[in-house]
C-alpha cells in the first residue's frame, strides 16, 4: 500500500505588511527600547542612593560621607527658607549669569580665532606656540589672578569662564574649518565669489556640526569656572555656597550644591542638544540597528 505524502495547505490570504504596519511596529519597538533604558536609569539610581543610605547608617561615618536623606533634608531646607546668604534662587541665579556670560562671550572668541586662523596656515604656524602655551596654564591659578585683577565681584568668574570657553570652541572650530572640501572652496572662488562669501556661506556652514558639538563640552566648562571663580572668593553664588559648607564641614550642603549645579548643566545640555538638532535639520539622520537616530 502506497504512502499518502501529506501536504499542508497553504495559506490562501498571506500577509502582506504596508508601510504604514512597518512603521507603526518600529516605532513600538523604539518606544519599548526608551522605556526599558529609562526603568534601568531608574533602577541604577535607586540602587546606588539605597546603598549609600544604608551604608550611612550602618558601616560609615555620615559626618564625613552624609547620605542622601540628610542631602535631601538640606535640599528642602535651602529651598523653603532659604540659606544662610539670601534666596537659593539668588544664588543659582548668580552662577548662571556668570556661566552664561563668560559662555557667550568665550564662544564668539573661539569660532572667530578658531575660523580664522583654520582658514589661514600663516597665521597659524605663527600663533600656534603662543596657543599651545596658555592652553596649558593651570585654570586654577588664572581664577585666583582674576580675583586679584578684578576683584570679588561677577568680572573674575566671567573672566574664568572665558578662558575654559574659550580653548574648548577654538580647537573644534578650527578644526572644522580646516576640513571644509577644498573642492568647494575652489569651485565657488571660480565663480566669483569673495573670501567672505566663501567663509558665510561654505566654511561656517561646514564647521556647524564641529561648532555644535564643543558647545555641549564648553556649557560645561562655563559651569566649572564660575564655580571654580566663586571658591576662591566670591560675595554670592553656588561655589561661594559649596565653599561655605565645606568650611563648615557641611557635608551635606557640598552635595547638595554639587547636585544644583548638576541639575543646571543637564538643563543647560538638554537646551543646546535641542536647539542642535533644529539648526542641523539638513543633516542626515543615521538609524542603528537597534533603532535608535543618531
Amino acid at each position: 500500500m502506497s504512502l499518502d505524502l501529506i501536504v499542508p495547505p497553504s495559506n490562501p490570504n498571506p500577509r502582506i505588511e504596508n508601510e504604514a504596519s512597518i512603521i507603526a511596529r518600529q516605532k513600538l519597538k523604539t518606544k519599548a527600547r526608551r522605556r526599558n533604558i529609562w526603568l534601568l536609569r531608574l533602577a541604577i539610581v535607586v540602587v546606588w542612593l539605597g546603598s549609600w543610605e544604608l551604608a550611612g547608617r550602618y558601616w560609615i561615618d555620615p559626618f564625613f560621607y552624609s547620605m542622601p536623606s540628610k542631602i535631601w533634608e538640606r535640599l528642602v531646607e535651602w529651598f523653603t527658607t532659604g540659606t544662610d546668604f539670601g534666596s537659593i534662587w539668588y544664588q543659582i541665579l548668580v552662577t548662571v549669569e556668570e556661566a552664561v556670560l563668560g559662555f557667550v562671550l568665550g564662544a564668539i572668541l573661539g569660532v572667530v580665532f578658531g575660523v580664522v586662523l583654520g582658514r589661514s596656515q600663516y597665521l597659524a604656524d605663527v600663533l600656534a606656540p603662543f596657543i599651545k602655551a596658555a592652553n596649558a596654564l593651570p585654570r586654577i591659578v588664572l581664577a585666583a589672578l582674576f580675583v586679584i585683577w578684578f576683584g570679588l565681584g561677577m568680572s573674575s568668574k566671567v573672566a574664568t569662564v572665558v578662558v575654559l570657553v574659550f580653548f574648548a570652541v577654538f580647537f573644534n572650530a578650527f578644526t572644522g574649518a580646516r576640513e571644509v572640501d577644498r573642492n568647494l572652496i575652489d569651485n565657488a572662488r571660480i565663480l566669483g565669489a569673495s573670501r567672505w562669501a566663501v567663509l558665510r556661506s561654505i566654511v561656517l556652514p561646514s564647521a556647524t556640526s564641529w561648532i555644535l558639538s564643543s558647545l555641549h563640552v564648553a556649557f560645561g566648562f562655563a559651569l566649572i569656572g564660575a564655580v571654580v571663580g566663586e571658591y576662591t572668593g566670591a560675595k554670592a553664588g553656588m561655589g561661594f555656597l559649596i565653599a561655605n559648607a565645606q568650611g563648615t564641614f557641611d557635608t551635606a550642603g557640598v552635595y547638595a550644591g554639587m547636585l544644583i549645579v548638576t541639575v543646571v548643566a543637564l538643563l543647560a545640555e538638554w537646551g543646546i542638544g535641542t536647539a542642535e538638532s533644529r539648526l542641523l535639520r539638513w543633516r542626515p539622520q543615521i538609524t542603528t540597528q537597534a533603532g535608535a537616530v543618531i
